[in-house]
């Protein structure tokens, strides 16, 4: 990457990777809103929505262990690019396999398709975002975040209005991939070519030789970041997938209420990660990260145990802002050496999407013998556990020191 990028380049980065953010949030919602319409088409259970949904871990998982040698060989933009053309392939089967066909096979194979695309998107966005944090020196990438949480409320809101409306599954994912694919074609060209990449490049620091970008996973104070993501993002992915069925089964509402709660699940997260950037320049990682495990936890425990809807949205609202920032914070920690910032981000990233993907199959699977609502319990778990370990998201220096910050 040209490392003399005027300010204006600058500008037109961060504004691209703010709408780069929002395309895969708004893909992955359009998804999430139809699930309960999917579900009743598909005729499945609550335990086999849990296999079904596993497409969407198996091709996130694999698209997540390559994600650092493709970003290193090819660079951000062209991943990013790649990424989001492989999701919206994706998103399509799903809308055909789900409404016209009426075959699991065939959603789950489209999921599959679609969590390799976002698995991989996912690690070259985090890497630019990473990169300009560095190039201004502000924290900043929880509001890269809050654009992903912006474009899952659009979407969110969107999949209520197709429901009101009663749009068919496949036309409602055929614009929505139009959508993802005009933006992402013409923001892509703002991003500057090579972010990330460390083979074939001319740089100061050596690159990073294969084996060294495998030794990162046994870098404790990466996994320690890595655990902390898996336990937010397993916050923050449960709710993605299992929100509206949540509260049409656990609640006895209509799918479009369930659709509303994950709206303002959504909504939450968006708010706080926009404030996180001053919350963090103010208080630091550690902090917050503590704040953000204990709103997580009061969160669940009010949905577990709430006894009305509308107080459970309560319970939602306190989820959500509980889950904002743990995933972002720990890609920036994960960034702060720009050596070999692929493969942490990678490692990190892994972690967390796997939580965030693999976790919600798990959670149908006890939901069907415990109800939904009480296999949320393993939530807390997850989450209390990152915030016994958020000291190790403390800043360093690129010499691996801890900086005496918050």
């Amino acid at each position: 990457m040209d490392h003399k990028l005027t300010v204006n380049q600058i500008k037109l980065w961060r504004i691209a990777i703010y709408v780069i953010f929002a395309l895969p949030g708004f893909a992955i919602s359009s998804w999430i809103s139809r699930t309960p319409t999917i579900r009743d088409a598909l005729g499945a259970s609550t335990s086999q929505m849990g296999w079904i949904i596993l497409g969407l871990s198996v091709g996130s998982f694999i698209g997540l262990l390559t994600s650092s040698h493709l970003v290193a060989h090819k660079g951000g933009r062209f991943i990013i690019a790649s990424g989001l053309s492989l999701s919206c392939i994706g998103i399509l089967v799903v809308g055909i396999g789900g409404s016209w066909l009426t075959s699991s096979i065939t959603v789950f194979l489209g999921l599959a398709i679609y969590g390799f695309g976002h698995g991989i998107c996912g690690v070259a966005m985090n890497v630019e975002g990473t990169a300009i944090e560095r190039a201004v020196q502000k924290s900043i990438l929880t509001s890269f975040h809050a654009a992903y949480s912006f474009g899952m409320l659009l979407g969110a809101l969107a999949g209520y209005g197709a429901i009101k409306l009663g749009i068919s599954v496949p036309i409602h994912m055929g614009f929505a991939i139009a959508i993802i694919l005009v933006f992402a074609f013409y923001f892509c060209r703002y991003i500057p070519e090579g972010t990330g990449k460390e083979i074939g490049t001319d740089v100061t620091e050596p690159s990073m030789s294969a084996k060294e970008r495998m030794a990162v996973w046994k870098e404790r104070r990466t996994i320690l970041i890595g655990i902390i993501v898996l336990g937010m993002a397993f916050a923050e992915g449960s709710a993605n997938d299992w929100i509206p069925l949540i509260m049409v089964d656990g609640y006895n509402v209509t799918p479009a209420l369930g659709s509303i709660a994950y709206s303002l699940f959504v909504a939450a997260m968006m708010i706080f990660r926009i404030t996180g950037g001053i919350l963090l320049n103010r208080f630091g990682r550690v902090v917050i990260l503590r704040l953000s495990s204990i709103s997580a936890i009061i969160g669940l425990l009010i949905v577990i145990f709430g006894q009305s809807y509308h107080f459970a949205m309560v319970g939602v609202v306190f989820w959500g802002i509980g889950a904002a920032c743990g995933f972002p914070v720990g890609m920036s920690a994960a960034g702060d050496d720009p050596r070999g910032v692929a493969a942490r981000v990678g490692v990190v990233s892994t972690l967390g999407y796997l939580a965030s993907l693999a976790g919600p199959p798990l959670i149908g699977l006890i939901g069907e013998s415990v109800g939904l609502l009480r296999a949320l319990m393993i939530i807390l778990i997850a989450v209390t556990i990152a915030g016994l370990l958020s000291q190790a998201a403390r800043p360093i220096d690129v010499t691996g020191k801890t900086l005496d910050l918050k």
